[in-house]
């Protein structure tokens, strides 16, 4: 049992040295453009072989190839793919960021800019409005896509198959006695909200809190994020938030705009 345990214990620590040094010779070579095998292996301090495999396995995953002059290897395009999830959330925050500051001060309360993650939506920025009287901090958090404003823009937007899928995962855990706890409920809510272009939550994650989300889409019109507003439930009630919905989906469709969307 301990020659086993500590074989395994021998093999976690390859496995990560081997993670470890791979992301060394990439960060190599996003230095240099372009290196050898020799030089790699001189830099990690690896023999030659050592290095030799660690870049055959990056060149079977896209992500360095040989240069024209024999010997060298570069980055290559595969790091791209592996860069555009990190660069659309960047362009994302940094597109949206102007419009939510603008939003928080029309608004009053506190807007979010969020996605779709795994099966729950994930909140990327926050803006404060004046009237905000709270200090939660929603940037990174995971919400529940049932039970909020933006997840339930997000659950609107997919088809049913894969909406019923990210619902069998989550389930609909109940938060608050106003929480929607079954399927056809929360059907007849997203259809609202594809028919409205907004979707409201009226104290069904947290009690006292109320939030109303539009979508944001892409150049090419699917709907990536949504923009949310939130604030005390007696001060942003659901008739104050049906007037506001027209200032929020007009704020969703110019952070769409500044995405490239020219619908």
């Amino acid at each position: 049992m301990g020659n086993d345990s500590s074989n395994g214990r021998a093999d976690s620590s390859g496995g990560v040295q081997s993670v470890d040094r791979a992301i060394s010779i990439l960060e190599i070579l996003s230095q240099r453009r372009e290196a050898g095998v020799s030089e790699i292996a001189l830099e990690i301090a690896v023999h030659k072989s050592t290095a030799f495999r660690l870049l055959g396995a990056l060149e079977s995953r896209g992500l360095v190839e040989q240069a024209e002059d024999r010997g060298k290897y570069r980055l290559s395009f595969g790091m791209v793919r592996l860069a555009g999830g990190v660069a659309a959330r960047l362009d994302l925050t940094q597109q949206g960021r102007p419009i939510c500051r603008r939003l928080a001060e029309e608004i009053g309360e506190t807007v979010n800019l969020a996605v779709l993650r795994s099966h729950y939506a994930v909140n990327l920025d926050q803006v404060r409005g004046p009237a905000a009287v709270t200090t939660q901090n929603w940037v990174g958090q995971l919400t529940p896509l049932h039970a909020t404003s933006s997840g339930k823009v997000l659950l609107a937007s997919l088809d049913d198959r894969h909406r019923a899928q990210l619902l069998e995962a989550t389930g609909f855990e109940q938060y608050t006695p106003n929480t929607i706890t079954s399927a056809d409920a929360l059907g007849e809510q997203l259809e609202q909200a594809r028919h409205r272009g907004y979707a409201v939550t009226l104290e069904e994650y947290e009690i006292g809190l109320n939030a109303i989300a539009a979508p944001i889409r892409s150049y090419d019109g699917e709907i990536v994020a949504a923009v949310s507003a939130s604030g005390p439930a007696y001060r942003f009630s659901r008739e104050r938030m049906c007037e506001l919905a027209p200032v929020l989906i007009a704020g969703a469709r110019d952070i769409s705009h500044r995405l490239g969307y020219a619908g």
